[in-house]
């Protein structure tokens, strides 16, 4: 493995970037294997524990100038913590520019489950570039709520004009859009868009499509509820952030559909939020189906997850290709790794075909 690093930045502490960030401590000090939990251990000589983060953005008071160490375990992230010991970063949070970040209605929730706007002076865009610059960061992970569109965006603006790579974790259509151009010509390297966790109720849900499709079995009616208790399923109870989430989400499946089963035959989306469950994402999935002969059949399950060391291990494969592409000086989207890791890439591939085109890419065998 290199002794290079993977200087990350990160937009948004919650529960996403907690998980991600003790994931790099856990596996420094337990090594790892292919059985551990970690899709590709060995991505271009990075392994996880060579992620060092260097910045980070936040909004709220109770992580806005906090050392990152503390950040990621202040409320309301109510993630499962299975590494206490993170060491301190010597990185403070700094307070992210607000714009869509948060929905008003989260106001009307008790501060220990939503978000607890701080009263420090934004950075600007001119701000978080210069941090950029000065820390040396190589890569940006945006961990905004859903919803944020402006605030996305703003944070893949600040890369452009940084020269750092961008991942965009969340449902807002940056990569898989026109901004990927916008990489491509600025030979800056991006992975997107919404992370696809390692097993969830997206990744099982393709899965059972496409084995359906194999089998000549046509999918006549599908659906996928998800409900959780953490601050990203409170955000979401403001329905009209959820536009572009619903359309990822939803597009992940039927992609993989050689036909039209309509509209209304087919629903994906978030669904509630039931703030015992914390970061607990409960789903079921129904796919209905005809067999030989017409005769009716479906497919009905329930998927139990801890959300965000669910989505960790993605992250932490999509920054390191990220890496791998800059040192390589490859530009623009990442069309393996964001089929791979990402429910809204620029192209969707079947997930089979996705992992081989990431060894592909790691191997030096493939561009992007």
């Amino acid at each position: 493995m290199s002794e290079k690093k993977v200087k990350l930045a990160v937009a948004g502490v919650g529960n996403c970037a907690s998980s991600l960030i003790q994931g790099i401590y856990y596996y420094k000090e337990k090594g790892l294997d292919t059985t551990q939990g970690v899709m590709f251990p060995d991505i271009g000589g990075y392994a996880p524990w060579d992620i060092e983060v260097v910045a980070a953005w936040d909004i709220d008071e109770r992580k806005v100038g906090k050392d990152v160490s503390e950040a990621i375990f202040a409320p309301p992230n109510c993630t499962t913590i299975f590494y206490r010991d993170v060491p301190k970063m010597g990185v403070k949070v700094r307070k992210g520019k607000v714009l869509d970040g948060c929905a008003p209605h989260m106001k009307e929730y008790p501060p220990e489950k939503s978000f607890v706007l701080s009263q420090e002076k934004e950075d600007e865009l001119d701000d978080v570039v210069a941090v950029l610059k000065e820390t040396g960061a190589d890569v940006l992970i945006n961990y905004v709520p859903v919803g944020s569109e402006q605030a996305a965006r703003f944070y893949a603006e600040a890369c452009l004009k940084a020269g750092v790579a961008f991942v965009n974790a969340m449902p807002t259509f940056i990569v898989s859009d026109e901004w990927g151009k916008r990489f491509e010509e600025a030979g800056i390297p991006a992975v997107g868009d919404d992370i696809k966790s390692q097993v969830g109720a997206t990744i099982v849900h393709r899965v059972l499509t496409k084995l359906m499709v194999d089998r000549g079995v046509p999918v006549k009616r599908s659906y996928q509820v998800n409900f959780g208790g953490n601050t990203d399923f409170l955000n979401m109870l403001a329905r009209e952030r959820l536009n572009t989430k619903k359309i990822s989400k939803t597009e992940a499946v039927t992609s993989l559909l050689p036909y039209d089963i309509g509209s209304d035959n087919i629903h994906i989306g978030p669904s509630d939020w039931i703030p015992w469950l914390k970061d607990n994402k409960i789903a079921y999935i129904r796919l209905e189906g005809e067999l030989f002969g017409g005769v009716p059949m479906y497919i009905e399950l329930k998927l139990s997850v801890e959300d965000s060391p669910n989505s960790a291990g993605s992250a932490m494969d999509a920054i390191r290709c990220a890496k791998l592409a800059k040192d390589r000086g490859i530009s623009g989207p990442l069309l393996s790794i964001s089929a791979y890791t990402m429910k809204h890439p620029p192209k969707q591939f079947p997930d089979d075909i996705a992992r081989q085109m990431v060894i592909e890419f790691i191997e030096g065998k493939r561009e992007r």
